[in-house]
């Protein structure tokens, strides 16, 4: 039984089988709690390793939920960092940047539906559900500045035409 953090870390692979071997042992937590703490100050594959490999193995018992619970702290030691924390953060950051996009989109969308509600255009729910369910920020822009002036919800949708034939190249 591994409940010490300096020993945990010296032999990780130990430690690892100590958790296993006392899964459900009344000593589970303090063993996971020195685990946990000697891979956080780790960097690298094994420590991401080790995090799995007790994931996957205690899937669906009180000590896979209590490791899931440790793990999931951003670090014992803030600011140094770890895998974990970096992982945390990143993680983070793009999840609130998800969110904010989705809800820009969301607000295109409800815009678009105003649009053409103020300006009596008939918006079919199959329209209605497409227009909605679009996250595309920029395909959403174009709906938006077709809604000012179609005549039909379906003109959103219209391919743009094609320049003709003998218009100069500006690029030219």
């Amino acid at each position: 039984m591994i409940t010490d953090q300096r020993t945990a870390a010296e032999n990780p692979a130990m430690a690892a089988f100590s958790v296993l071997a006392h899964a459900r042992s009344s000593h589970i937590n303090a063993i996971l709690e020195a685990f946990g703490r000697s891979l956080q100050e780790q960097d690298g594959k094994e420590a991401d390793y080790f995090y799995e490999f007790l994931d996957i193995n205690l899937r669906g018992t009180a000590a896979g939920d209590k490791w899931r619970e440790i793990m999931s702290f951003v670090s014992y030691f803030p600011g140094r960092g770890t895998v974990r924390e970096t992982a945390y953060l990143e993680g983070e950051a793009k999840g609130k940047a998800e969110g904010k996009a989705e809800g820009r989109a969301e607000d295109r969308a409800s815009l678009i539906l105003r649009v053409l509600e103020k300006r009596r255009v008939h918006v079919p729910d199959d329209t209605r559900e497409r227009i909605t369910s679009c996250t595309d920020l920029d395909t959403l822009g174009l709906w938006f500045d077709r809604s000012l002036t179609a005549a039909t919800a379906e003109e959103l949708f219209a391919e743009a035409p094609e320049p003709p034939a003998d218009t100069p190249d500006v690029d030219a």
